[in-house]
């Protein structure tokens, strides 16, 4: 049944009154529940939106039995359903971070942008200051909204941008943790795109655009809000969030989805309560049934959901598992726009693209944010780096796309990172210390001296996630190795998991103290400081002044770090028989690959290039001659790929 509304045959009165009689005359003839559901709930919309509340309330009035039905599937046939072929093949999808955090898009240089309002919550004094400086006294975080203008967004424009970096699918922020909706809802009145900012459906305007540019649509929702007075998320009881649940979330999450049908649901902010509190295995049910076979949900729908796809964050893209999964992070350290972040924060194009293929080889994919600015404005800088990626995907399209693992997931060797450290007191986030080495399971040693001012009794301690140990004039002195516990990879704003301890040391003034520490990081977030304190020091971080990277020194100057990780350089996937072999460095003249001896008549060549490359096989190891290939014939910059035909 298709019904034109708004087509301009009949008036306003006369179409509403033959919607409403063709659906209870047709009600139970769907093929699916669902079907009727989702044209009811669309159709409450359009109306809404004309503020005819008799009819709306009419409509309700004869069709609530049927809205208030859950589907019943149970939580075992849900999470055997399977994953849609086309998330496993896309491979990469684009996330939007957009809202009215993205006036102030502000925030310290390792933080959210797009947790502005929670950073004012808990009186984040750089938060603070920031809006009273540029805003004013009486400025609140619900004065941003009339900014939040919108007026470059152009749908298409950003549609292009995405297929062109050659994405599958995207994922719009439709509603942040502030609550505030980038579509019309009836649950946010007065905070929403349509009635306060842009005046703009932006979630309608660009998920038309991108499925018209053969994309999939996906929607971010956050389930809880800082700022809702059933439920106030981190400042009310957890367990006080049935009538939040009942009476917002669901109806709210109701409308989203029956409005825009997207392919893929990606939800938030679940970390408090249980897939039960949530609701999960209803909404989750009635969404595969509304959308249908290409629908796929993540994996944040509280505790003991367990389904959807794994969305770890911030990591260093090597999952392992059984699931569909994507990395999910941003091309700095922030998702929303954070005007604070520095270039170095920054993912280069080599960087994004290594990390992307990475992921692919490990069985994954990634989903790269982007922040747009309030006018709407994706910044130049992350439009060229979607750019390059696109490029490079389009010339390595067949190692990507459809593509599997292989045996192994590629070669890695060690790297190292060696600089002086002022003082020891970090925290990565999810972020590594520098490059090459990697975000997870790495490593870290400080070497040098050690002088205090006075002579006493002083108090060192240390706080690491995940183990420190400090030595003392060849003496160990504090040690906290033991990894503390770590929440799920997908969990990325939680509380600090960091554990500390301390040890009383006495201290002469004036002697040089050989001092070593020594860090390391499995996964997650990592941090590590050292501190001391005694009866004339009041607990700090010990300062440069104090710290020596060699005791020749005049002035502290800090201590000699070295950083120290594996890091993929050559990485493996396959498609269609064939494996790829996608290197990260360009060889001086052979690349070896420990990969099984290949048939006789295999060929290989170098993606873009015309003609086979030599190969031999020696000591366990595919050796590829890449001595006769020019400068000239190499299409591809960053990585390239080398196609072993019919090796599988």
């Amino acid at each position: 049944m298709t019904c034109h509304l708004g087509s301009g045959k009949f008036n306003k009165n006369i179409q509403s009154n033959f919607f409403i009689v063709l659906l209870y005359k047709k009600r139970n003839r769907f093929e699916k529940q669902s079907e009727i559901i989702g044209l009811i709930i669309n159709y409450l919309t359009f109306i809404s939106m004309r503020k005819n509340w008799i009819l709306s309330f009419l409509l309700l009035s004869i069709f609530s039995p049927l809205l208030s039905q859950k589907v019943g599937d149970s939580w075992e046939a849900l999470r055997q359903r399977p994953y849609p072929q086309w998330f496993k093949d896309a491979k990469l999808g684009i996330f939007i971070h957009w809202g009215v955090y993205s006036v102030p898009s502000y925030g310290s240089a390792e933080s959210y942008g797009e947790w502005y309002l929670r950073g004012l919550q808990v009186g984040a004094q750089n938060r603070v200051d920031f809006m009273k400086k540029n805003y004013g006294e009486d400025f609140k975080y619900n004065d941003f909204a009339p900014l939040f203008k919108a007026e470059l967004f152009d749908a298409d424009e950003w549609a292009e941008i995405f297929k062109g970096s050659g994405a599958g699918y995207i994922v719009l922020v439709s509603k942040h943790h502030d609550g505030y909706c980038l579509w019309p809802s009836n649950y946010a009145k007065g905070w929403n795109s349509v009635d306060v900012g842009p005046k703009r459906d932006l979630v309608g305007e660009l998920g038309k655009a991108v499925r018209e540019k053969g994309l999939r649509l996906g929607l971010y929702y956050s389930l809880p809000e800082w700022n809702n007075p059933l439920h106030a998320w981190y400042t009310d009881p957890n367990d006080s969030i049935k009538n939040y649940v009942d009476n917002h979330m669901i109806p709210q999450f109701k409308e989203l989805v029956g409005t825009y049908r997207p392919d893929l649901l990606f939800t938030d902010g679940e970390w408090f309560n249980s897939a039960e509190q949530w609701h999960a295995k209803e909404l989750i049910s009635w969404y595969y049934h509304l959308v249908g076979d290409d629908a796929i949900v993540n994996d944040r729908w509280g505790h003991g959901a367990d389904i959807g796809f794994l969305t770890p964050e911030y990591s260093s893209g090597g999952l392992k598992t059984d699931r569909p999964w994507a990395e999910v992070r941003g091309l700095g350290r922030s998702f929303g726009l954070n005007r604070n972040e520095k270039l170095s924060a920054y993912m280069s194009s080599t960087e994004l693209i290594h990390l992307f293929v990475r992921t692919v080889a490990n069985g994954g994919g990634l989903i790269i944010n982007v922040g747009p600015g309030a006018d709407g404005q994706i910044p130049l800088l992350q439009q060229e780096r979607l750019r390059d990626l696109g490029s490079w995907i389009a010339i390595n399209k067949e190692a990507i796309y459809g593509a599997s693992t292989y045996l192994t997931n590629g070669q890695e060797k060690v790297v190292k990172l060696r600089r002086i450290d002022p003082q020891i007191n970090f925290n990565w986030v999810r972020n590594t210390p520098g490059y090459p080495v990697v975000e997870d399971n790495f490593t870290a040693t400080w070497t040098g001296f050690l002088k205090a001012d006075i002579s006493e009794k002083v108090t060192f301690s240390a706080s690491a996630d995940d183990g420190v140990r400090i030595y003392l004039d060849e003496k160990l002195v504090l040690d906290q190795w033991e990894t503390s516990a770590e929440d799920n990879n997908s969990e990325a704003m939680r509380n600090d998991q960091s554990a500390k301890t301390d040890r009383k040391v006495n201290i002469v003034a004036g002697k040089f103290y050989p001092i070593k520490i020594e860090y390391h990081e499995k996964h997650q977030n990592a941090s590590v400081s050292m501190s001391w304190e005694s009866n004339s020091i009041e607990r700090q971080i010990i300062s440069q002044q104090n710290l020596f990277s060699d005791s020749l020194q005049t002035k502290g100057n800090g201590l000699n770090a070295e950083y120290t990780s594996l890091r993929q350089y050559i990485a493996f996937t396959t498609n269609k028989g064939n494996l790829y072999a996608i290197t990260f460095e360009w060889p001086e003249q052979y690349l070896e690959l420990q990969v099984p001896d290949p048939k006789p008549v295999t060929k290989i060549s170098l993606i873009g290039r015309d003609g086979y490359l030599p190969w031999t096989y020696e000591e366990n190891k595919l050796k590829i001659d890449i001595s006769g290939v020019k400068f000239s014939e190499m299409k591809s910059c960053s990585a390239w790929t080398f196609k072993i035909e019919n090796y599988l």
